[in-house]
């Protein structure tokens, strides 16, 4: 038997936090459609407001250029489909979330994708010659959901505009674990989701810089700046705001100690022969990817489950089927790596034990995936 689970999956999702649970609480018994011009209504879209203020104050955007919406996945395909329209070009990098790469299986010929180093990093010089006539966006996530990797968001902000397009950056994974400013980081587009800072599942925001006009890939009532219609939860949208104003206030501190838990891990795996780490500075503070070799991860993920570990093979967002990582394919990483990977990503309740107690089962789940392997 082994004791309370150690939970390091939190780039998957974050638990909701008690403020946060509270705070909804009193969001769900305010009654009406903040929509409606009645008393309730009007009471309902004052507490809207004042989450969507809170969500802007803290991003350095202003309040109008936040739209809510229901996370990441689709803040992301709101702004590559806004931004291509009917018949526009897109550029994303070859390192994306899927609900960015994926745009390949809508649009086709009409996405381009901007290859990466080793590192996982893209070369803004690249993006000029990469841009064509009919090219109206670039998108380049600001930190790798699988490796942490940051990207040069503001070096690729700059070649964007140089070239006359857009920039986009899917910020999901860098909101509440970097300083993440809309406003001086010059770019036009950013995605945001809760779940990933202790808010609720169902609620993220796409920014949206003034003077930039999408094409609504939906259509409806035209709530949220006609770009995204459909009734706006109230509660989850104070959710967002409530879990953004604590990781917001706590960033600095939680940076530090969620760094040194990772340097706590990369020290320990030193002792594991065969382990490599993937994740190379400038990285969040929060995620550690590595490759065992000799392994399939999906054995290593069922061995440390049972030894009571919660992490992951990668993103989460493949079906709940494990294929081997594209990201780390893009970076050179052959199949065999690409298939024998984990990430571990921290959260406000990881604590030194956790990271040794994963230090403890790793050596024997190693042994045994690899023995595995190679029967």
């Amino acid at each position: 038997m082994h004791g309370p689970r150690v939970f390091l999956d939190h780039a998957a999702s974050s638990p909701v936090s008690a403020p946060v649970l509270a705070a909804m609480a009193d969001a769900w018994g305010v009654p009406g459609n903040p929509s409606s011009l009645h008393t309730a209504g009007r009471a309902a879209r004052r507490v809207l407001e004042q989450a969507r203020e809170s969500v802007a104050a803290d991003l350095g955007a202003h309040p109008g250029e936040v739209i809510l919406c229901s996370g990441g996945t689709e803040a992301n395909n709101l702004a590559l489909l806004g931004a291509a329209g009917a018949d526009g070009r897109i550029l994303v990098s070859a390192v994306e979330h899927p609900s960015v790469l994926e745009a390949r299986r809508v649009l086709g010929e009409r996405v381009g994708v901007l290859g990466v180093d080793a590192a996982g990093r893209v070369d803004p010089a690249g993006i000029a010659a990469a841009v064509g006539p009919a090219t109206r966006l670039v998108s380049v996530m600001w930190v790798n959901n699988e490796t942490g990797v940051v990207q040069p968001v503001a070096e690729v902000t700059a070649a964007a505009h140089a070239a006359g397009v857009w920039c986009h950056s899917d910020a999901v994974q860098a909101v509440g674990h970097l300083p993440v400013d809309f406003a001086g980081s010059g770019l036009d587009l950013l995605s945001l989701s809760a779940h990933k800072v202790g808010g609720p599942v169902g609620i993220g925001a796409l920014l949206v810089r003034r003077g930039v006009r999408l094409a609504a890939p939906g259509f409806g009532g035209g709530q949220e700046a006609k770009l995204r219609s459909g009734t706006v939860p109230v509660a989850l949208a104070v959710g967002l705001a409530t879990a953004l104003r604590l990781a917001v206030t706590r960033l600095s501190e939680e940076s530090v100690r969620l760094a040194e838990l990772g340097d706590r891990l990369r020290a320990g795996l030193a002792a594991v022969p065969g382990v490599r780490v993937n994740t190379t500075s400038p990285a969040s503070p929060a995620i550690v990817n590595l490759t065992v070799d000799g392994t399939r991860a999906d054995d290593l993920l069922m061995l440390l489950d049972a030894a009571g570990i919660d992490c992951s093979t990668g993103s989460a967002c493949t079906a709940g089927v494990h294929q081997p990582s594209e990201v780390l394919l893009a970076m050179g990483r052959s199949l065999a790596e690409a298939s024998g990977s984990l990430r571990f990503s921290f959260g406000p309740a990881t604590t030194p034990g956790d990271i040794d107690a994963v230090l403890g089962a790793l050596p024997a789940a190693v042994e045994r995936a690899r023995s595995a392997f190679a029967a």
